[in-house]
C-alpha cells in the first residue's frame, strides 16, 4: 500500500520543539533571505553562460549541442549525483557548515570557467559549479522547515526559491551590459582572456563573502522526527531505511517526480535558449536581449513564485491537503498555450509580453513541489529525499531539457532561424505531460498527507 510506513514507526528521537519553541519569526525571515542571496548568487554563476553563447562558441570553436552540455549536463551531472550522498550528510551534519562549504566550491569554478582554454577544460569546470551548488537546496529546504511553523512553510520556500528568478534576470539585466563593456585582459599566469572569460571571473569570486555570511547563520532544532526500527539509537535512518520508505510510497513520490521533472525541463530547455532565440529570430544583441528578458525573468519570476506559495497554502487553508500539487497542475495547463505561442510572434516585443505570463506560470509551482516533500517526509530523511528529487529534476530538467531543444534545433530542422520551432514543440509536449502526471498521483499524495500528520502530531507533542 502507499500509505504503509515500512520500517519507520513514529516517535521522538531526539530534542523535539513543541509549537511555542519555533525559532523567533522575524530572525527565521533573515536566514530565507540569507539563503536566497546565496540561491541568487548560485543562478547567477549558473546562468550567465546563455548570454554569451556566440562569444564561447566562437573562441573555442564548438557547437550548439556541445553549448548545450556546458549549461546542462556538465552542470547536471554532478550536481545531481553528489546530490544524493550530501543529502545524507544534510540528515546528520551542521546544514549552515554545508551550504557555506558548496558556495565557496561554486564560486571558485565559476571564476576557473574563465581561465578555460577549450571545450574539455570548460566542461570539467562546469561539473565543479554543479558540485558546489548540490549542497544548497536540501540543507536549505531542510532548514527552513525547521524554521516555520507549518502554516508559512509553503511561503517561506517559495520565497527562497526566488533566487531562481533574481539571479536568472540578473545574470541577464547585469550581463548585458558587462559582456558589452568588459575589455579583454592579459593577466599574469592566466595569460590573454576573452571579454566573456573576464565576466566568468568578476561573478564568481564575490560569491566568496557570501559563504562568509552564511557561517553567520544559525543551526535549527529538527522537528517532524521519527524512530528507525534498524537503528539501534533510533536517530539516524540508514540509505536503506529511506529506500524503504520511498518505495512504500512509491506513487505519492513517483508522480510527484516526474510531474515537476516535465516542468523543470520546460523551463529549463526553453530559457537556457530563449536569449538565442531573440538573436536569431529578430537580431537582438545581448545588450538588448538581457535587459529585457532579464527584467521579465526577476519580476515575473519572482511575483510566479510568491503567489504560488499563497496560492498553495490558501488551497490548504481551505481543506485541499494536496494543494501543493493541484499548483503544479495548474502551471502545467497554462504553459501548453503560452509556451507554443511565444516563439511563434511577429515582433519581438509581442514575444517578449507573452514569456512575461510563460515565466510567471513556470515560477509558480517550484516552491509547493519543494514544501510537499518536506510535508510528507520525516525529519531525519528531508535532506536525501529533497536530494533524490533534485537528482531527478535536474537530470531531466537541466540535464536533458537544453539539448533536447538543441537537438530539435540542430538534427530535426538542421538549420539554426528552426529554434523558434524547437521551443514550441517542447512545450507543447512537456505542459500537457506534467499536468497529466501530477494530477495521476492527488490520491496517492492525500495518504501520505494523512499519515505525516498523524506521526509529526505525535513527534511535536510535548513529553
Amino acid at each position: 500500500m502507499d500509505n504503509s510506513t515500512g520500517n519507520v514507526n513514529a516517535g521522538s528521537t531526539d530534542r523535539v520543539a513543541r509549537e511555542d519553541d519555533y525559532p523567533n519569526e522575524t530572525y527565521a525571515w533573515y536566514v530565507v533571505g540569507v539563503l536566497v542571496l546565496a540561491y541568487t548568487v548560485s543562478y547567477i554563476d549558473r546562468t550567465i553562460l546563455t548570454l554569451m553563447v556566440g562569444p564561447i562558441r566562437a573562441t573555442l570553436g564548438i557547437s550548439d549541442v556541445q553549448i548545450s552540455l556546458l549549461h546542462g549536463l556538465a552542470f547536471a551531472i554532478f550536481y545531481t549525483v553528489l546530490g544524493l550522498p550530501l543529502g545524507w550528510l544534510v540528515d546528520r551534519a551542521n546544514r549552515t557548515k554545508i551550504i557555506a562549504a558548496g558556495i565557496f566550491v561554486w564560486s571558485v569554478m565559476t571564476a576557473v570557467c574563465g581561465i578555460a582554454r577549450n571545450f574539455g577544460q570548460m566542461f570539467l569546470a562546469r561539473v565543479g559549479v554543479g558540485i558546489g551548488e548540490a549542497a544548497l537546496s536540501p540543507a536549505a529546504y531542510s532548514m527552513i522547515n525547521d524554521y516555520f511553523r507549518p502554516r508559512r512553510r509553503t511561503l517561506a520556500i517559495s520565497i527562497y526559491a526566488t533566487g531562481v528568478y533574481i539571479g536568472s534576470g540578473l545574470a541577464l539585466v547585469v550581463g548585458g551590459g558587462v559582456i558589452a563593456v568588459t575589455p579583454a585582459l592579459d593577466l599574469p599566469m592566466a595569460g590573454h582572456l576573452e571579454p566573456w572569460q573576464v565576466v566568468f571571473l568578476a561573478v564568481g569570486l564575490p560569491g566568496l563573502l557570501v559563504a562568509a555570511l552564511m557561517l553567520t547563520v544559525r543551526e535549527p532544532n529538527r522537528r517532524g522526527l521519527m524512530k528507525v526500527k534498524s537503528s539501534k539509537a533510533g536517530r539516524y535512518p540508514t540509505i536503506g531505511d529511506t529506500v524503504a520508505y520511498i518505495l512504500n510510497h512509491r506513487a505519492t513520490y513517483g508522480f510527484h517526480f516526474a510531474g515537476f521533472s516535465m516542468l523543470t525541463m520546460l523551463w529549463s530547455g526553453c530559457a537556457a535558449w530563449i536569449p538565442a532565440f531573440f538573436t536569431r529570430t529578430y537580431g537582438w544583441t545581448p545588450i538588448q536581449v538581457g535587459p529585457a528578458f532579464g527584467i521579465v525573468v526577476a519580476i515575473f519570476g519572482t511575483v510566479g513564485l510568491t503567489l504560488g506559495g499563497l496560492l498553495a497554502e490558501r488551497l490548504k487553508a481551505r481543506g485541499y491537503a494536496d494543494g501543493n500539487m493541484r499548483t503544479g497542475i495548474a502551471s502545467g495547463a497554462a504553459l501548453l498555450p503560452l509556451g507554443i505561442a511565444a516563439p511563434l510572434m511577429p515582433a519581438p516585443e509581442l514575444a517578449l509580453t507573452v514569456y512575461a505570463g510563460f515565466v510567471f506560470f513556470s515560477s509558480l509551482p517550484f516552491g509547493a513541489a519543494a514544501a510537499a516533500l518536506q510535508e510528507i517526509t520525516p525529519n531525519q530523511m528531508r535532506g536525501q529525499v529533497s536530494a533524490l528529487y533534485l537528482f531527478v529534476v535536474n537530470l531531466t530538467g537541466i540535464g536533458i531539457g537544453p539539448t533536447i531543444v538543441a537537438s530539435i534545433t540542430q538534427y530535426g530542422f538542421g538549420e539554426d532561424s528552426a529554434l523558434r520551432y524547437a521551443l514550441a514543440i517542447t512545450a507543447g509536449i512537456t505542459g500537457p505531460l506534467a499536468a497529466l502526471l501530477l494530477a495521476s498521483g492527488l490520491a496517492a499524495y492525500r495518504r501520505s498527507v494523512a499519515e505525516a500528520r498523524s506521526w509529526s502530531d505525535r513527534a511535536e507533542r510535548p513529553r
